[in-house]
C-alpha cells in the first residue's frame, strides 16, 4: 500500500514513442499491484463508513451466463463424481477461462507492447516469475469505495437511446453527464463502475444473437471511447480500477491499425502503462436500481480474486450499502 500523491496525466513522464508512463510512480519499479496501491488503511475505513443499511448485491454474473462464451472462448462443462454411492457429490469443472464472466483483467492481461508489460515487466517475468498476475491482488484482497456511473439509466432520462449491441462510444462528457447527474466526486483509489445496459441487452438476445457475438470477429458492444481524452480522464480520476458490464470494457471492437496506436486499444494504457485494473461482463443491474432509488451511487466494494498467478480471474466482488 503506498500514500504517494500521483501527478496529472500532463506531468506524467512520456517513454519513447512520447506516451504518458506511469511506470515507477509507486516507488518499485517491480511492483504488480498498480493503483490498488491506493486503498491504505485509511482509504478502507472510509469506505466501510459507506455501509449503512446493510444491503449487499452480488456484482457477480453465474460462470455460465454468457453461453456460448465470448470472443471464441471455450464453454464451461462439468463432471460430477459421486462420493461413497451418492451420499455426497464432487466435481471437475472442464474448460474454465477464468475471464469467461465477471472478472478482472490482470496487468499481465495485455503489454503496452510486445515483452514490455507493466513497469517494464518481460514476458518471461510474467510466466516464469509471476510478475503482473492477479496472485498480487489475491493476497492482499481488493477492499474500498466503489462508485456506479450509470450511463444507461442517464442517458434514457434524457431521450438518447442507443443500442449496447453495438458499437456506441461513451465519451468523456458521456461519463461526467453521467457523474454531475449522481451528485458525486472522485476520490483516490475509486473503483469505478459503468453500466451500460449490456447484461440486459444480451438476456433478451435470441439463440442466433448469442452464437454470433461469441465470435470475437462477430462481436459489437459498446464501451468506452479509444481516445487519449479518456486515457487522461480515467488517470486524472485517480481511480485504482474502471469495470464496466460490457465485454471489454472500451467499446468492441478496438482498433489495431498502427495509426490508432496506442490509444486504440485503451487496455494497453491503463493496464500496461497505467497499472489500472480492468473489470468486464459485471452484474451491475440491482445495484444500479438501488442507486436509482435512494440516491446513493456511492459504497463499500470488495473483490477477492482467486489466489493463483493468472493473467485474469472471476472479480468474487460485492457492493454494500
Amino acid at each position: 500500500m503506498s500514500n504517494v500523491r500521483l501527478p496529472n496525466y500532463e506531468n506524467l513522464p512520456t517513454n519513447a514513442d512520447g506516451v504518458r508512463t506511469a511506470w515507477g510512480v509507486f516507488g518499485d519499479a517491480a511492483d504488480s499491484v498498480g493503483l490498488f496501491n491506493q486503498l491504505t488503511g485509511d482509504v478502507v475505513q472510509s469506505a466501510a463508513s459507506l455501509v449503512r443499511k446493510g444491503t449487499v448485491f452480488s456484482l457477480n454474473a453465474p460462470l455460465d451466463f454468457y453461453t456460448p462464451a465470448l470472443f471464441g472462448r471455450p464453454s464451461l462443462s462439468r463432471e460430477v463424481q459421486p462420493v461413497r454411492e451418492w451420499w455426497g457429490l464432487n466435481e471437475v469443472i472442464d474448460n474454465f477461462n477464468p475471464q469467461s464472466s465477471t472478472q478482472w483483467d490482470g496487468l499481465s492481461h495485455v503489454s503496452y507492447r510486445p515483452d514490455h508489460f507493466y513497469n517494464d515487466a518481460s514476458l518471461d517475468d510474467v510466466l516464469s516469475g509471476g510478475r503482473n498476475t492477479v496472485a498480487h491482488w489475491a493476497r492482499r484482497g481488493i477492499v474500498g469505495r466503489g462508485l456506479l456511473l450509470d450511463l444507461a439509466r442517464v442517458a434514457d432520462a434524457a431521450g438518447r437511446s442507443y443500442d449496447p449491441g453495438s458499437s456506441h462510444a461513451f465519451s468523456v462528457d458521456d461519463l461526467e453527464e453521467a457523474r454531475r447527474a449522481h451528485g458525486v466526486t472522485f476520490r483516490p483509489g475509486d473503483v469505478l463502475l459503468l453500466r451500460t445496459g449490456f447484461t440486459a441487452w444480451y438476456a433478451d438476445a435470441n439463440a442466433e444473437t448469442r452464437q454470433r457475438v461469441a465470435s470475437r470477429e462477430e462481436l459489437r458492444a459498446c464501451g468506452i471511447a479509444h481516445t487519449e481524452e479518456m486515457a487522461a480522464y480515467l488517470w486524472d480520476s485517480h481511480v485504482s480500477a474502471v469495470a464496466s458490464d460490457c465485454p471489454s470494457l472500451e467499446v468492441w471492437p478496438m482498433d489495431h491499425s498502427p495509426e490508432a496506436f496506442p490509444f486504440g486499444c485503451l487496455h494497453q494504457i491503463l493496464l500496461g502503462q497505467f497499472g489500472m485494473a480492468i473489470g468486464e461482463l459485471w452484474w451491475l443491474d440491482e445495484l444500479a436500481d438501488d442507486c436509482a432509488a435512494d440516491g446513493v451511487s456511492e459504497f463499500l466494494l470488495t473483490s477477492a480474486p482467486m489466489n493463483y498467478p493468472s493473467f485474469g480471474a472471476p472479480a468474487n466482488a460485492l457492493a454494500i450499502k
